[in-house]
């Protein structure tokens, strides 16, 4: 809550699960590292470096809003650590230090800290740092020029650049069960596919994230993916394909599900994230962006609130 002093309830009695902010962080955080660490033996030590200075500026943001609005120290619950965290997973490895300061800075001052705080933002934070970036910087995000660099034992070429350039024949050599391993290039911790499904399993059985948002952001995926994919075979990859590249796992399991920026009523999480799924593809096969997750999750998180005025009817409320 931005402050909970301000909080007006009713009398005790309460019950409290157990649960804690700074739990969630931290089983997310942990959950993170299955894509993370992969990421990093892909990429070396620069990797390693990209993600200690974003999550340790991370923190440095909030701790100085903290002292300069005169709030109590926040970074103890661990959320700007796993703001740092999130921001780093879309990030290449050759990304410049200022560029990542300035990242973090958008994340938690102005997406999170200038709207009050943990659960006030309206967006999620990470997303519209990078968002922010690609659109000032974009020439940092071109995967195929940073990592020219890298020698890998696999097709080193970033897989929707071809599908955007040159149609679903040209992504015929990238089996899937490869992309589902991380042999792609792409973000540090957004291109091992394994890693990021078994980091979400993990946090929906741990009951930190909803499997409703999960799951129909990727059936938004895979529906829209094979209409296209009917539509014109030739020209649009399969659904496949679109699950495991890009920023797809990293949006479905950590990007959307976002706490402050989703619903909280089952028919409206569905709603979201089939909306966010299908917007994706819409902006990868007929948009001018090459990967729409971010753009698809911007958009859904500024419907959010409409949707979420979609609610049972009371028990006892007559018709």
């Amino acid at each position: 809550m931005p402050n909970t002093l301000k909080l007006t309830v009713s009398h005790a009695p309460f019950w409290h699960n157990g649960s804690s902010i700074s739990s969630k962080s931290r089983n997310i955080l942990l959950a993170s590292l299955l894509a993370v660490v992969p990421g990093c033996y892909q990429y070396g030590m620069a990797a390693v470096g990209v993600v200690t200075m974003s999550i340790a500026s991370a923190i440095i943001w909030e701790l100085l809003i903290n002292f300069i609005s005169r709030r109590p120290i926040s970074v103890g619950d661990g959320n700007a650590a796993l703001i740092g965290m999130i921001f780093a997973m879309m990030l290449p490895a050759t990304t410049p230090w200022w560029a990542v300061v300035t990242g973090t800075f958008f994340a938690v001052v102005i997406a999170k800290e200038i709207f009050g705080g943990i659960g006030a933002n309206p967006f999620n934070p990470a997303v519209l740092a990078m968002t922010i970036l690609m659109l000032s910087w974009g020439n940092l995000f071109d995967f195929n020029a940073a990592l020219l660099n890298y020698s890998f034992n696999f097709k080193a070429v970033y897989p929707l650049v071809l599908s955007k350039s040159f149609g679903a024949h040209a992504v015929e050599p990238f089996a899937l069960m490869d992309l589902l391993l991380g042999k792609q290039i792409g973000g540090i911790g957004s291109t091992c596919g394994i890693g990021l499904i078994l980091g979400g399993v993990y946090l929906i059985l741990r009951g930190f994230i909803r499997w409703e948002v999960c799951f129909s952001f990727l059936a938004g995926i895979i529906i829209a993916a094979l209409c296209f994919n009917i539509l014109n075979p030739e020209l649009y990859a399969g659904p496949g394909f679109h699950l495991l590249t890009g920023y797809t796992m990293i949006g479905a399991f950590f990007l959307a599900t976002e706490d402050s920026s989703s619903p909280v009523n089952f028919i409206p999480m569905l709603i979201y994230g089939f909306l966010g799924g299908a917007l994706t593809i819409l902006i990868r096969n007929i948009g001018t962006h090459i990967d729409g997750v971010l753009y698809a999750i911007l958009i859904i998180n500024l419907v959010n609130p409409l949707l979420d005025k979609i609610r049972p009817k009371a028990i006892g409320k007559g018709v």
